[in-house]
């Protein structure tokens, strides 16, 4: 039965560019995407810029400039870069678009008509020299959970989120003022009212997820969920849709994660479908979130709270593909240092099927990993190169051959090629894609070696059927890798398909006419030095 499927990538800040680390922790969504459409499934992959808040501002300001103009800045580079290496977004959009401004105040007001959203006067930190609060990501402060030095909006080491209390006990980053704790007027999100139904919710999915998921949602719930602030002192930001509350600004936590919502309801008012056949229960559907293990809580439990609160019977997140931390010649990745290299960047020196294909099945997946230029370019010329472009390259451009011959398929390598759907769908479901590239890998390997066993170079002058035999049995190899390959390097699958004239692409053996005329075969892929 079709499923109707929801995808969403983690919403990048757009201040600054994204590198390969960004990318490591994101491509799982792609992958999940164009897996579930070859399977015939509905879905819809939503991201966009998270274009609001703190650093922008700050940015902005010292650039004596408008944040829109810094925000629009790197969305378009976040475009482009999502661009060139072929992610499926159905719509990658950015916060302060109207449409999104607008369906958040009312999901915004919907929270506080029904009792979540509430007023509080509390003491905040306040920096006396630049005479203003500040927020979370201006203050400077040591770790009170594990001692290390970090911003005010979470613990790199940790992950802590520091708590009010802790932030006045910090320094502003602009000045370097010891801050002090004044009283101001904000509004919260009544979270801990969740904690129960999040709890149940999270019980009946996390075997599904990652460790690194499950135990950061579980440390949370096991605390016990805390009341949210959801307003803060900016200028720039959605604006709160309730009187008394003009100078301020929502919290771009609650902005950005609501963007998989409001994006589902503008491309479905767009395509007039019903965005309440993937966001509503009853509808048989599914949503994924897909992120670095830094974005965890914001996913498995504030979204979630976020939908809770409607009362309008949302269905809550079902899978959280949670990556590990991507490091560049085993050093994190850093702009200021020089340390690694933007997405743009490689993609101008490599081709970005590579580096599709590295990310994933080299990646983050359960634990830390570390990305050289060195392995990237052995593991290309190895595997996708040595194995994969040579498979098709010597199949498809035999000397002499002009057409798929007349040929019988092996029937091992059939039920190979029907056993690896399944292998590489089950493993990709079960988020385990490192293991699904292999299975498709497995198959180039036993089609080279079915290749070099039948020796076609010698049977087309000694016995022709068998020669006819070996040439069209790997040409239907090659014709379902362009399936199995598709979520992982969608290029080289798109120039497969149309060497073998293939019109329709999905999750399910297919074969080739005999006598199908082949032309202008080029490699797919080019030795790197």
């Amino acid at each position: 039965m079709q499923k109707n499927i929801i995808i969403g990538g983690a919403w990048p800040y757009a201040n600054s560019s994204l590198h390969l680390g960004h990318i490591a922790g994101l491509i799982s969504g792609d992958v999940l995407a164009r897996y579930f459409r070859l399977k015939g499934d509905r879905v819809l992959y939503v991201s966009g810029s998270d274009t609001h808040g703190t650093p922008i501002t700050e940015r902005a300001h010292k650039a004596k400039v408008n944040p829109k103009e810094i925000a629009s800045q790197y969305h378009r580079e976040f475009q482009e870069t999502f661009q060139k290496l072929n992610f499926s977004y159905d719509l990658y959009s950015k916060t302060y678009d109207p449409y999104h401004e607008k369906k958040v105040q009312e999901l915004f007001l919907k929270l506080y008509h029904n009792g979540y959203i509430y007023e509080k006067i509390e003491e905040q930190a306040y920096c006396e020299k630049c005479q203003k609060f500040l927020q979370d990501r201006d203050i400077q402060l040591i770790c009170p959970e594990c001692g290390h030095e970090t911003k005010g909006d979470q613990c790199d080491n940790c992950l802590h989120v520091p708590t009010v209390q802790e932030l006045c006990h910090g320094k502003c980053m602009t000045c370097g003022s010891e801050l002090v704790k004044r009283n101001n007027k904000v509004l919260y999100l009544k979270l801990s009212a969740f904690q129960k139904q999040i709890e149940e919710h999270t019980k009946q999915v996390d075997q599904s997820w990652r460790i690194n998921a499950r135990n950061e949602t579980w440390k949370y719930l096991k605390q016990g969920l805390q009341d949210r602030a959801v307003t803060r002192d900016l200028d720039w930001g959605v604006e709160i849709p309730l009187p008394g509350y003009e100078d301020k600004r929502m919290y771009v936590w609650i902005d950005a994660v609501l963007g998989y919502l409001t994006d589902t309801m503008k491309i479905c008012e767009e395509k007039g479908m019903n965005w309440e056949d993937f966001w509503k229960e009853g509808h048989n559907n599914k949503i994924y979130m897909c992120h670095g293990k830094d974005n965890i809580v914001f996913h498995s439990i504030i979204l979630n709270g976020l939908l809770l609160g409607q009362e309008e019977n949302y269905h809550l997140v079902d899978t959280i593909v949670s990556a590990e931390y991507l490091n560049f010649n085993d050093q994190k990745f850093s702009k200021s240092k020089g340390i690694g290299m933007t997405v743009l960047e490689a993609c101008k020196l490599y081709d970005s099927d590579s580096i599709r294909y590295h990310l994933i099945s080299n990646g983050p997946e359960k634990k830390d990993t570390n990305f050289t230029i060195e392995d990237f370019k052995n593991v290309h010329n190895a595997e996708i190169l040595n194995k994969f472009g040579n498979l098709v390259n010597r199949t498809l451009n035999f000397k002499g051959l002009e057409a798929i011959p007349e040929g019988t398929m092996d029937p091992t390598m059939e039920k190979l090629v029907k056993e690896t759907y399944q292998k590489a769908g089950d493993n990709i479901e079960k988020l385990e894609f490192k293991a699904s590239v292999q299975d498709m890998m497995h198959l180039v390997e036993a089609a080279n070696k079915y290749y070099d066993e039948t020796k076609p170079w010698i049977s087309k002058k000694e016995d022709i059927q068998q020669f006819n035999n070996t040439i069209y049995t790997c040409a239907v190899i090659i014709a379902n890798l362009s399936n199995l390959f598709e979520p992982v390097m969608p290029i080289a699958c798109e120039k497969i398909r149309q060497y073998l004239n293939i019109q329709e692409k999905k999750w399910d053996y297919i074969t080739v006419p005999a006598g199908l005329k082949l032309e202008k075969i080029e490699p797919l892929f080019e030795r790197m030095v």
